[in-house]
């Protein structure tokens, strides 16, 4: 019988369900909140968002926020994602509560890298 292989993490790979949870930081180091999941193109297998979950109290009342997943540099620092962003930029950014997910298409996929100013 082959040994169980490790599928969770390698030095370059990361499994899809140990990055849902993790934390994401601002460039100063403050917590902004937790990947709650990411859409990955079905064509290309490319991740194009980051579903971060910010606000709300236990994760109750928390908005949703799509991030380029570009954007993202893994910190083993803080074992957790880095975005070159804060709090205030947050304010108007677009966002959903758990109950009006939006439609992934390309035109709000436009609206969300031109919100943050990259190439889509």
């Amino acid at each position: 019988m082959a040994d169980a292989i490790n599928t969770n993490e390698t030095s370059e790979l990361i499994a899809s369900n140990k990055v849902e949870g993790t934390a994401v930081y601002d460039m100063s180091g403050e917590r902004l909140g937790t990947i709650n999941n990411f859409m990955v193109d079905k064509r290309s297998g490319q991740a194009e968002h980051a579903v971060m979950q910010f606000g709300g109290f236990l994760g109750i009342g928390a908005d949703y926020y799509p991030i380029p997943w570009k954007m993202l540099t893994y910190s083993t620092d803080h074992s957790g994602y880095v975005v070159d962003l804060d709090k205030d930029k947050l304010n108007d950014a677009p966002r959903y509560s758990e109950s009006e997910e939006p439609d992934y298409n390309a035109g709000y996929g436009q609206q969300v890298y031109s919100y943050y100013g990259v190439t889509y």
